[in-house]
C-alpha cells in the first residue's frame, strides 16, 4: 500500500515536471504571446532579412500583433518573399512602411510596421511595397573599416 502511494506521488511529481517543460518552451518559442484569432495575410519583399526566422514576431508601435509564417527566396527578383498572419483587428494602410529590426543589440529581429497615412487599407494577400532590410553587424563592420582604410591614404 506505501509502495502505491509512493508510485502516485512520482508519476504526479514526473507530469508536473513535463506540463513545466511544455510551458518553458512555449515561452522561449515566443509563441504564448500571439492570440490566434482571425487573421489575414500579408507580404513583403526584402533585399537582406539578415537572421529573420518563421514565427518571428511582428509588431507596430511595441505591440504584437502578428507572426512571420513563411519566408522563400522570389526567383524572379531574388530578394526574401516574407509572410505574415496578422490580426484582423489591426488594420494598416497601404502605404506602410515595413523593417525587419532587432530587439537590443544583439537580440533576436522581428517585423515592424509603421503605418501610412494613405486612406485605403492593405487587404488579404496584398504585397507591402516599401520595404527596409535588416542591417547586418559584419555588413556595418565593413564599411567602418572600408572607411578607415580609404581616410587612412
Amino acid at each position: 500500500m506505501e509502495r502505491t502511494a509512493l508510485d502516485l506521488w512520482v508519476g504526479a511529481f514526473v507530469l508536473a515536471g513535463l506540463a513545466a517543460l511544455a510551458i518553458l518552451a512555449f515561452k522561449v518559442g515566443n509563441l504564448s504571446s500571439y492570440n490566434v484569432s482571425e487573421s489575414y495575410q500579408l507580404k513583403a519583399n526584402f533585399t537582406n532579412i539578415g537572421g529573420l526566422k518563421p514565427t518571428a514576431g511582428v509588431r507596430s508601435a511595441g505591440v504584437l500583433i502578428g507572426r512571420v509564417t513563411d519566408i522563400k527566396l522570389d526567383a524572379n527578383r531574388y530578394e526574401a518573399e516574407v509572410t505574415m498572419s496578422i490580426d484582423k483587428r489591426y488594420q494598416f494602410p497601404k502605404d506602410t512602411l515595413i523593417s525587419i529590426l532587432t530587439s537590443g543589440l544583439l537580440g533576436e529581429q522581428y517585423i515592424g510596421l509603421k503605418p501610412g497615412a494613405d486612406d485605403e487599407m492593405l487587404k488579404d494577400k496584398d504585397m507591402i511595397k516599401q520595404s527596409r532590410s535588416a542591417m547586418v553587424l559584419e555588413d556595418l563592420i565593413g564599411q567602418f573599416v572600408a572607411g578607415k582604410a580609404e581616410s587612412a591614404k
